[in-house]
Order: C-alpha cells, then sequence, then structure tokens
C-alpha cells in the first residue's frame, strides 16, 4: 500500500514506508518528533557555541522517512514547540522561538528534511557515500543560510554571519560527514527494508 506520504518506490527506502500504511506513517511521524526532541537536547561543546544534533537528525528524517513525511514529522515537531511543549534546543518551546533570533533556522528546518530526503530519492545516499554527503551538507548550508539571513536581518550582516553561521559550519560539516556514513552501514547492512 502507497500513501501521499510515503517516499519515492524506486528511492532509498530502507524502512519500507512506501509499504507502510498510513495509520503505521503517523506512529513513524510521532516517533519522528520524539527523535528530533531528544536530539534537540543533545549538544556537543563547540567554541564559540555549542553545536546540537538538531540538524543532524532533521536531514537523517528526511532521509529516512522521504521527503514528504519528513517534512511533515519537522512541521509536527514545530507545531509541538508552538504549543509550548519543551522539545526545541536548550528545552525551548513556546511562540517566542519563532519571532527571536532563530526563527529563520525553525523555517528551514522543514525545508531542509524535504531537501534531504528528495535527494536521497534521487539516489543521493545510501552507498554513494559522497553525494550522500554532499545532500547532508548542502541541506545543512540551506539552514545558515536562511537562518543566518534572518539573524542579520534583525541585528546586522556582520554579527548575524559572526554569531549565526560562521560558528556552524564545521559542525555542518561534521554531521553530513556523519550521516552520510550511517547511511552507507545501512545501505551496505541491509538490502531489504528493515522490519517496524
Amino acid at each position: 500500500m502507497t500513501t501521499i506520504l510515503a517516499p519515492a518506490a524506486h528511492g532509498f527506502d530502507p524502512l519500507g514506508i512506501s509499504g507502510r500504511s498510513l495509520p503505521v506513517q503517523a506512529v513513524l511521524l510521532l516517533f519522528g518528533t520524539g527523535v528530533l526532541a531528544l536530539a534537540s537536547q543533545i549538544s556537543v561543546p563547540m567554541v564559540p557555541v555549542p553545536i546540537t544534533l538538531q540538524t543532524f537528525a532533521i536531514t537523517m528524517i528526511g532521509v529516512l522517512y522521504g521527503w514528504r513525511l519528513g517534512a511533515l514529522t519537522v512541521l509536527a515537531w514545530l507545531g509541538e514547540a508552538m504549543m509550548g511543549l519543551p522539545v526545541l534546543a536548550g528545552g525551548g518551546g513556546g511562540l517566542a522561538p519563532f519571532v527571536g533570533p532563530t526563527a529563520g533556522y525553525l523555517a528551514a528546518f522543514p525545508i531542509i528534511a524535504a531537501l534531504a530526503g528528495l535527494l536521497a530519492e534521487k539516489g543521493w545516499t545510501g552507498e554513494r557515500v559522497l553525494t550522500s554527503f554532499v545532500a547532508h551538507l548542502s541541506a545543512n548550508l540551506l539552514c545558515l543560510v536562511i537562518g543566518g539571513a534572518w539573524l542579520a536581518w534583525l541585528i546586522g550582516f556582520e554579527k548575524g554571519m559572526a554569531l549565526g553561521v560562521t560558528p556552524f559550519i564545521l559542525g555542518a560539516v561534521l554531521k553530513s560527514a556523519l550521516a552520510a556514513a550511517l547511511l552507507m552501514a545501512l545501505a551496505r547492512h541491509s538490502a531489504k527494508p528493515i522490519d517496524i
């Protein structure tokens, strides 16, 4: 059974989502919002700012769920945050993050999930580790561009770049490399969809 939320049948689909029913995909969506909430609380201390695993989880969900269900999962997670649930980095939630300095990054999140998922459906993942890395890095850099543009509009270009883009470039590269390596291992490990 295929639904509108499923990844393309010919694309990378290690979870077998293209064959899952809509109720199973709804459960996966809820599970994905939990993964995103957890990843938002995990940070790696870096100088001058810590790097969370948010964008890593977002691009991975885009790839593993497909661009439609991946983007919808991220939108649902952001909806949980808007309702006040502490699912964002540092236990943040409510409407304030959506109008403050982080608003641009939050707006970028469903876009980058969709981009990573779409590129995966085009074959930019799995054992094609270099294109997988480029897909994740492209999504991460797009997030920095959108988030940095909003921040630059609020506090000026130089400060926006210094506080909201430059410190996160190394993290984007590292998270993209980790994602590509994990997806290559997953592709090699499972020639058939994982039973969930």
